[in-house]
């Protein structure tokens, strides 16, 4: 190495004394060696571990949102919380893919179908006034429709003679001409329904109105208390006879084949998850609970079953159903139907219980010192809910085990305490104390929704209220049976626009009289003898209850025209005029038809009713 190839030397600081190191315990071969051992497993495992394989699924459409999502939970579980061990968490925790509808499908639902469901309530309330129909009768309920009544609701008899829901009434008159045709009562058909759907939570808690003539009930873990599900759905179809109502049930994985089932299956059919799409293949597709426009469409496509349906690829419906709403979208509703889709049971809650009771330390003999703390505290709980009590019941309970009730009901819903308190008095004079009472209970067996009405100047409130504290306290005292009061009628003929039930099934409230309309009416109108100067105008002279009255006042006529979906063909319509005699009375009479109407022969004359 010569000179030129000498690298240059660097001066350095010169060393720090090093201070010397403290002796170490001296280290264990044996230890070392296992720390080796174990370092070796733990890379040869993690080299076995398998690759991860990339998702073979297409990514989702963005022209089309029909269908299963295609998305993983844990990805957008991540996306929206972040990366960390918190996403990650979240996002493992929901089930993809075929696990999501193994827990969609491992659900238990039960359809009941009612199917005259609003007949035979109709039925049960014509029998109770007296006036059963016979069975070869045909009965139809009507609703106002766009052209006319339409079909609401028919009878076995309606049905065999051809008469069915949807069309209208004049057409199935010219159908069925012996067509017994009532209006329905929509409102108290939905009311029904939902004090049924109440009552059948005796099977299960899950339990929700479905329709117009449905329920539906989540049964899942609930069958095997009834021994099986077979034996509950022949229990329930054999507690709905003893009622009075017809209906078909049917079990299944969702809500949207049980319905199916209910409708177009077979009795009590009870549908498994591995045999689901053979169940719904042969169904039409009016089982998906469709609109009547989307039904026909489809069966124009030539698409008549779920079968045909769900055979079609995916993608070409998608395009046209797209944007169309659930009961417009047989995909979306296939999916339901296949458990694809979730689709719970909506079940709302209970009603709310109002009762409060009074345990004694020791028996008493007389419970009316009790009362007044009962119904304050009862009044109370009420109150704050924005309830007020139609029906209070009274629970004594005797040492012995025998138990007395006592039930006292408003005309309007009350939680004034001093008010129910005095509705119970003399009732419970008549109740064997025995050995003596140790239990007492006080409950508001029928409540309803109480609003706070505004107090005027004077401190008055218009509610009605005063009128409807005078019926109870006379219903208590007389008896329910004998308080009535005239309740007003959707109808503009005169003798059926009211009708008299008892006080206590509607708060009575002052009525509006017409002034042309008398305040006394004859049931049923009585003929007279009529002299008139010309046919068509009014009577000069008519004899009633062998008097005759001069006519020297008159004012009409008014017509009214029968109703012609109540009465038969061949009513003839009316001239009502208001007539003063020479004694000053007046009275209100009526022609029955006009001549020449081709109804009968020449018009007869009533007196319908007299001013006072």
């Amino acid at each position: 190495m010569t000179a030129q190839d000498k690298l240059p030397v660097l001066a350095f600081p010169p060393p720090r004394p090093r201070p010397k190191p403290k002796a170490s315990p001296r280290a264990n071969p044996d230890d070392l060696a296992r720390a080796i051992d174990a370092l070796r497993g733990a890379l040869e495992a993690e080299l076995k571990k398998p690759k991860p394989v990339q998702d073979p699924r297409p990514e989702p459409e963005s022209f089309s949102p029909i269908g299963t999502p295609t998305w993983r939970a844990s990805d957008q579980m991540k996306s929206a919380s972040g990366s960390g061990r918190a996403g990650v968490a979240a996002g493992a925790a929901a089930p993809t893919g075929p696990e999501l509808e193994r827990d969609l499908l491992a659900r238990r639902v039960v359809a009941i179908h009612l199917p005259r469901f609003a007949m035979e309530r109709w039925q049960r309330w014509a029998t109770r006034q007296g006036d059963a129909s016979p069975d070869d009768l045909p009965i139809a309920l009507a609703i106002e429709g766009t052209h006319g009544p339409v079909v609401h609701a028919t009878n076995r008899s309606a049905e065999l003679q051809g008469v069915h829901t949807g069309a209208r009434v004049v057409d199935m008159r010219a159908l069925c001409p012996d067509l017994k045709v009532e209006f329905a009562d929509i409102g108290g058909d939905q009311r029904a329904l939902e004090k049924l759907m109440h009552w059948c939570r005796r099977w299960c808690p899950w339990t929700a109105v479905d329709g117009t003539a449905g329920l539906v009930m989540d049964t899942t873990g609930s069958d095997h208390l009834f021994g099986g599900e077979a034996q509950m759905m022949r229990d329930i179809e054999e507690k709905l006879s003893h009622l009075g109502l017809s209906a078909n049930l049917a079990a299944a994985p969702t809500h949207g084949a049980a319905w199916a089932l209910s409708r177009f299956g077979g009795v009590r059919d009870i549908c498994a998850p591995e045999t689901l799409p053979v169940h719904m293949a042969p169904l039409p597709v009016r089982a998906l609970r469709l609109e009547p426009d989307t039904i026909l469409l489809l069966k124009r496509l030539g698409l008549k079953t779920i079968g045909d349906l769900a055979a079609v690829p995916r993608v070409s419906l998608a395009r046209r159903f797209n944007t169309a709403p659930l009961p417009q979208n047989p995909l979306l509703r296939l999916d339901q139907m296949m458990g694809k889709l979730a689709e719970p049971v909506n079940a709302p809650d209970d009603p709310p219980r109002f009762a409060v009771q009074s345990t004694l330390a020791e028996p008493v003999q007389d419970p009316t010192p009790h009362l007044p703390d009962l119904c304050a505290e009862l009044c109370k709980g009420l109150h704050s809910e924005g309830f007020g009590a139609r029906r209070v019941t009274l629970t004594i309970y005797r040492t012995d085990g025998e138990v007395a009730h006592v039930t006292v009901a408003t005309a309007q819903a009350s939680r004034d305490a001093d008010h129910l308190l005095r509705l119970f008095d003399g009732k419970l004079d008549n109740i064997n104390p025995g050995f003596g009472f140790d239990l007492i209970t006080l409950a508001a067996s029928v409540a309803e929704n109480l609003h706070t009405h505004q107090t005027r100047l004077d401190g008055g409130v218009d509610d009605g209220a005063e009128l409807a504290r005078l019926v109870d306290r006379l219903s208590a005292r007389l008896g329910s049976h004998n308080i009535r009061c005239a309740l007003p009628l959707a109808s503009h003929m005169p003798e059926r626009t009211e009708e008299w039930r008892s006080a206590l099934e509607r708060a009575p409230q002052v009525a509006h009289l017409r002034p042309e309309r008398p305040l006394r009416l004859f049931d049923p109108p009585e003929e007279v003898r009529v002299l008139y100067a010309v046919p068509e105008g009014p009577p000069a002279q008519f004899v009633w209850r062998r008097i005759t009255h001069r006519v020297t006042r008159f004012s009409g006529p008014e017509r009214i025209a029968p109703e012609w979906w109540r009465d038969s063909p061949g009513t003839r319509l009316r001239d009502y005029y208001r007539v003063e005699d020479h004694f000053g009375q007046r009275f209100w009479l009526y022609r029955d038809g006009v001549m020449g109407d081709g109804r009968g022969a020449t018009p007869r004359w009533f007196l319908h009713g007299s001013f006072a």
